[in-house]
């Protein structure tokens, strides 16, 4: 009870501060600003002088007396408990090991906090990376981590009175062997050691699925075949937008037209907002509506903001789009489905509901980080946000059709590449498909799946014809992307890696 009740605390102590930041979105310090130059210079001090030296003289003269420490992997710390697990481990004499903390590099957010216009203090937000060496052998990147200080300003002295590390994962080198993922036996044992229980890889070159590889077991004790099943959670969403994308193509759908012309959920029927949703809106994730509708208390779909405005991820814009193409093409979304994509491009073992075609001796158990398997839920109903069922091959054909424009005007192909809307940094919504800015004219599109038990992951670079999918089991299989996008796509994958980390 004592660690959940750590971990809510945490959670509680997070939630605040991104509230705190999207409240106060338009005062983040600029970096030529007397307040950001001061807090970056006690980071300065607390890690490139403290941290990577091992001063400890310089922890505790920046750190408040009632100073807190918040770890997602370990309990709480206060200032005794933590500077003498430092003493203790990485400053210890007797380590095996040297460690140096280095910020990313445009990471930082800086906010003012000030009472009746007087400042008492600032939050720092970054994203930082770890590395680590020993005698004799090169340092080597251990893993990264988000974090954010609380800083006070205390008798004109600026002192850390809060600090949250969260969001920790390995790094790519920290599986720095030259025969992983190009020998079985060290990809498995690597899989174990991170409580992966199955892996599944697709790896695209010249525009085609070149290699499909799976690892691990799909249940206690049951290899994992070439042709698994997975549910792959939201990368359902990228074959909704193509289905749509189609028939935009075809003529007989319009990206722009409104959608109440067709379907109405009845609890916004009285909102004026509804008239302003649009195809083009939902597959760029700016409809206003919240993820879904039983986050809101009252359990019923809302807008928080104007549709077109911003960007606010949405399962529920989907659905609405889904039930818009039911109604006026009198077909299921799954009948659609089958007709534009499955059935054209033999995707013989891809399903949006459960059916008897489906092998369940094949079908990846989902289970979550603690090795618990979660029950299996059989939709009836095909979801166009959620819970396609597919393989790596089945979902590698469907790609490489995407990369190929199959079915789709040069135009509409054109207007699902742009840049819709931003979501942070290089990074973008088109329709349908995430957009990452590699430079140089360079660019990636992607889209993951995260649901109990499920976190999947595609990027496709069609300038140079490369793709890599990703599909695991379990609830955190997310912590071994990078290395696999590092590892297939290089340079890029490392581009890609760093707008995510920023």
């Amino acid at each position: 009870m004592k660690i959940n009740h750590i971990h809510f605390q945490l959670k509680i102590i997070l939630i605040g501060i991104v509230a705190f930041s999207f409240q106060t979105a338009f005062s983040q310090e600029e970096k030529n600003s007397e307040l950001y130059k001061t807090i970056m210079s006690k980071d300065s001090l607390l890690f490139n002088i403290g941290f990577n030296t091992c001063d400890i003289k310089q922890f505790e003269n920046l750190y408040t007396e009632d100073f807190e420490f918040y770890h997602d992997k370990d309990s709480i710390s206060d200032k005794i408990r933590f500077l003498k697990t430092l003493k203790n481990g990485i400053c210890s004499p007797s380590r095996k090991y040297n460690y140096r903390r280095e910020l990313i590099d445009g990471s930082t957010e800086i906010y003012p906090l000030s009472k009746n216009g007087i400042l008492y203090g600032a939050i720092q937000m970054g994203t930082h990376r770890f590395y680590e060496s020993s005698a004799g052998n090169n340092e080597q990147a251990g893993s990264f981590a988000k974090f954010t200080h609380l800083w006070l300003l205390k008798n004109k002295d600026w002192k850390l009175a809060r600090s949250l590390s969260y969001n920790h994962q390995m790094t790519s080198s920290t599986a720095n062997k030259s025969n992983l993922f190009d020998n079985d036996e060290e990809t498995e044992k690597w899989l174990k050691e991170n409580n992966v229980p199955t892996l599944g890889l697709g790896i695209i070159s010249d525009g085609k699925l070149k290699q499909v590889k799976v690892f691990g077991n799909i249940k206690r004790e049951v290899s994992a075949p070439y042709n698994t099943i997975w549910n792959v959670a939201s990368l359902t969403k990228p074959v909704t937008a193509i289905v749509t994308l189609k028939l935009v193509s075809q003529g007989k759908w319009d990206l722009d037209e409104p959608l109440f012309k067709y379907w109405t959920d009845p609890d916004i029927a009285k909102d004026p907002n509804l008239k302003l949703l649009t195809t083009r809106i939902v597959l760029s994730h700016q409809t206003g509506f919240p993820n879904w509708r039983y986050f809101n208390e009252s359990g019923k779909l809302d807008f928080k903001f104007k549709p077109g405005t911003k960007y606010q991820y949405s399962g529920e814009g989907f659905e609405y789009l889904r039930k818009a193409l039911e109604k006026k093409f009198h077909k299921t979304l799954d009948q659609l489905a089958s007709e534009l994509i499955f059935e054209p491009l033999k995707m013989h073992d891809t399903q949006l509901v459960w059916n008897d075609k489906i092998d369940l001796s094949r079908y990846a158990v989902n289970y979550d980080k603690d090795g618990n398997a979660y029950e299996l839920i059989k939709n009836k109903t095909a979801s166009a946000a959620d819970d396609l069922l597919t393989t790596v091959e089945d979902y590698g054909k469907f790609l490489c059709s995407v990369m190929d424009s199959d079915g789709l005007s040069k135009k509409v192909f054109d207007e699902m590449n742009s840049h819709q809307v931003s979501t942070k940094k290089d990074k973008y919504f088109g329709l349908g498909f995430e957009i990452y800015d590699l430079g140089n004219e360079n660019y990636a599109l992607s889209h993951g799946g995260a649901d109990k038990g499920v976190q999947t992951i595609f990027i496709l670079l069609p300038k140079t014809k490369q793709g890599l999918i990703i599909f695991t089991n379990v609830d955190d299989g997310y912590k071994i992307y990078e290395n696999i996008v590092v590892h297939y796509l290089g340079k890029n994958g490392r581009k890609i890696v760093d707008i995510e980390t920023k």
